[in-house]
């Protein structure tokens, strides 16, 4: 059966609202500061593992732990729980809406952060993955619910933006979790408190969350006619709906547009893994950097990521509303230069003989940092495609692209044990920009911003059809008018 033809944001120009900065700026900020502190959360262990097993603490009543010797165990854990529940987390949020969902995962993973030092009191290491794992199932709910939100919250010209202030504030968090929590546990409070100090964070930012954010702008008391109408005539959701329609999981599994994007995002969480968990580890075996000395090393790219995104952001969007290049152009460009500016860096690093500690941080920056691009590519036309099921579709693309976060990692174990040789490491980023490259082009040939027909309702649907036969047969009397005149 042919595609049903629906109306769409692109097909019709919406004015803006003359205030500059309107209800919507305030919500994007709140999702920012969420995942701002779920990810300084996510990875505070990181960084307060060090202390936790050192021999000699800052102060000798702060507990350690320099028994443990399954590091690498305990920090996996959080990704035990957090594949699980992300398609399902994606359903619920269409049906019962997002905000109260993101609460909850505030709330619990706070909970278990602040529960982190009594667990490893009372259970050793055991109970530190007991939290983690806690952690992971609930942050499961994190993105899908973010992704919800934002679909009903962004205006088509603005979507760029939205997406680089939203999901680039994690690589911010990251960023400045790592040089704040080493500050804490290195300090005489010790590690405990940097755990107390971002579970109590992420505990008020739930309430704050909990007053000021709403599912939609339809829901939202304070929000201006003018604005709501602006928001909701240009992006293609459909509100209002008195119940959520079943989702299509045929016509889903079978997109192209929607295989692009979840083939682009695996090479994303690949790459993006694999050099995060895997840098250190080059830097100290093959360039023989000390890393505690050098520890804005590791923050550096991901400064670069969020500031290169929000710089960048405005200027796509702009591109699109001023039709200087379509909306599924601009996709396939981002995603490209998310794609294959990282593999060349990686290739030139691959068959690097002069290890020029200048050189070689630059391409670790290029590598990582024009990563954000995916941004503005294949994450954001999540929402071009299909709106109304933004939650289940990013909850499905996350889950799969989670566990080649895990993979990634992993197959450099694989491809050999002895990091200090550089045949091992070209290997390792050969493989990376082989991936990266591949997937690039995938994305490039078969992905679309065009919303797809399924993402209508039936309901909807029916009466599409029937206005365009409508029009077919005006038409049709038209011509025959003519043709008998």
């Amino acid at each position: 059966m042919a595609d049903v033809k629906v109306e769409t944001a692109q097909s019709e120009k919406i004015s803006k609202p003359k205030k500059l900065i309107g209800v919507r700026h305030y919500q994007f900020v709140l999702m920012s500061i969420t995942l701002f502190i779920a990810f300084g959360i996510r990875t505070s262990l990181s960084v307060a593992i060090i202390s936790m097993t050192e021999e000699i603490p800052p102060d000798p009543s702060i507990p350690t732990y320099p028994e443990w010797d399954n590091t690498d165990t305990i920090l996996s854990s959080f990704f035990w729980g957090y594949i699980i529940p992300q398609v399902a987390a994606g359903q619920l949020s269409e049906y019962y809406g997002p905000k109260w969902f993101l609460v909850g995962t505030m709330v619990i993973a706070s909970v278990f952060h602040i529960a982190v030092p009594g667990m490893a009191a009372a259970l050793g290491s055991t109970g530190v993955m007991i939290c983690r794992i806690i952690q992971g199932l609930n942050q499961g709910f994190l993105f899908p619910c973010i992704h919800n939100m934002i679909s009903k919250w962004s205006p088509l010209y603005e979507r760029s933006m939205i997406s680089n202030l939203v999901y680039g504030s994690p690589n911010l968090g990251i960023a400045v979790c790592m040089p704040v929590m080493g500050a804490i546990c290195a300090s005489k409070a010790g590690w405990p408190v940097a755990f107390y100090v971002y579970g109590a964070l992420g505990i008020v930012w739930a309430v704050v969350f909990a007053i000021f954010a709403e599912n939609s702008p339809s829901m939202h008391k304070s929000i201006s006619e003018e604005e709501k109408d602006y928001i909701e005539g240009s992006n293609s959701v459909t509100h209002h709906a008195t119940k959520k329609e079943p989702t299509p999981w045929i016509s889903i599994l079978t997109s192209l547009p929607v295989w692009a994007i979840l083939v682009a995002g695996c090479a994303s969480c690949w790459g993006g893994h694999t050099l995060l968990t895997e840098i250190p580890s080059y830097m100290s075996n093959i360039m023989k950097f000390d890393l505690n000395e050098n520890s804005q090393l590791s923050a550096l790219p991901y400064f670069v990521q969020f500031f290169l995104g929000v710089a960048t952001a405005p200027l796509i969007d702009r591109m699109i509303e001023k039709n200087t290049v379509s909306i599924t152009t601009s996709r396939k460009i981002c995603n490209s230069l998310a794609s294959f500016l990282p593999g060349a860096a990686l290739i030139y690093l691959a068959f690097l003989e002069d290890f020029n500690p200048t050189l070689v941080t630059v391409l670790f920056v290029v590598a990582v940092g024009t990563s954000v691009f995916v941004q503005s590519g294949f994450l954001i036309n999540v929402l071009d495609v299909a709106p109304n099921h933004a939650g289940t579709l990013l909850g499905l693309i996350n889950g799969t692209n989670n566990i080649f976060s895990i993979l990634g990692p992993l197959s450099v174990g694989l491809l050999g044990s002895d990091k200090k040789d550089p045949l091992l490491w070209r290997t390792v980023f050969l493989l990376t920009a082989g991936i990266y490259i591949g997937t690039g082009l995938f994305y490039v040939l078969f992905t679309s911003a065009e919303v797809q027909s399924w993402n209508e309702p039936r309901d909807r649907k029916n009466v599409v059809e029937k206005d365009i036969s409508k029009e077919v047969q005006t038409e049709k009397m038209e011509n025959t008018k003519l043709s008998n005149c």
